[in-house]
């Protein structure tokens, strides 16, 4: 029997006031008052960013990113972290514009630590047009060409002006969508290029959901029949075991285009 794991939810929207506390079940994160979208705070650019709260640091939140270095951090199947392409201006860290290419300017980042049973949470801001995304239980060495490193992928895109929105199967390749395997409900709050969304990952044992600006946008569970099928018809279906890892590194990616990232946050969840 596996043991359910037991979070401290905490939904703060870029600075908002507005969270949900109290240890509570898995089970608990479907309750439809919990998808109701948060308005946004006319003062969030006033909270510090790149902090942690006392509440945070009393639930066992650390930074992943400090706002300032490169420390944590480290190309994709390399030792450093890369020389060009990623740039720390304004609290944020962002991928530098280029050709649009996956993985060819700088490159991916990844963490230097795995993680296992996690939530993670960073806001992130898109170019008009971009792509890029936020891929999770990553293995190394899996991708001998060209392009990004494997792993399963919250989408990052401006789904108005990418044209990989209309591909893939069911808007599958959308904003929030679990990467060319499972769609983002239809009715997501997206914020517009230029303005900063908040995305939530939460992995607890197989369980896996995605929150795109405080609403629950996917929702799946890890090696089983159904996931495995999806598997096979996808682009991943030629890597034995994709996505199934107990434990893997945490991407962001470069896909060439202007994306910036910052309050990136992470609580392992015992």
């Amino acid at each position: 029997m596996v043991k359910k794991c037991i979070i401290i939810t905490s939904l703060a929207f870029i600075g908002l006031s507005a969270s949900i506390s109290g240890q509570e079940k898995f089970d608990v994160l479907a309750d439809p008052q919990m998808n109701s979208g948060f308005q946004i705070s006319s003062h969030h650019d006033e909270v510090i960013p790149n902090t942690l709260s006392k509440k945070e640091l009393r639930d066992g939140w650390k930074l992943l990113w400090d706002g300032k270095t490169t420390q944590g951090w480290r190309g994709a199947d390399k030792l450093a972290f890369p020389s060009k392409g990623w740039e720390i201006i304004d609290h944020s860290l962002s991928v530098v514009a280029g050709t649009g290419a996956e993985s060819q300017n700088g490159g991916d980042i990844v963490t230097e630590k795995k993680y296992g049973n996690f939530e993670l949470t960073l806001d992130f801001k898109l170019a008009k047009g971009a792509n890029s995304g936020i891929k999770y239980y990553v293995v190394e060495g899996l991708n001998n060409g060209k392009g990004s490193a494997i792993g399963l992928e919250f989408q990052l895109l401006d789904d108005m002006n990418h044209p990989d929105a209309k591909n893939g199967v069911g808007g599958n390749r959308t904003v929030g969508s679990l990467y060319d395997l499972i769609p983002a409900i239809a009715n997501k709050p997206v914020i517009s290029p230029g303005e900063w969304n908040h995305a939530r990952i939460v992995a607890c044992n197989n369980h896996i959901e995605h929150w795109l600006n405080g609403k629950k946008v996917v929702e799946y569970e890890r090696n089983t029949q159904i996931y495995r099928a999806l598997v096979q018809k996808s682009k991943y279906a030629g890597y034995p075991d994709f996505g199934e890892a107990k434990e893997g590194l945490i991407l962001l990616q470069d896909h060439g285009d202007q994306v910036s990232f910052r309050n990136i946050k992470i609580r392992e969840i015992k």
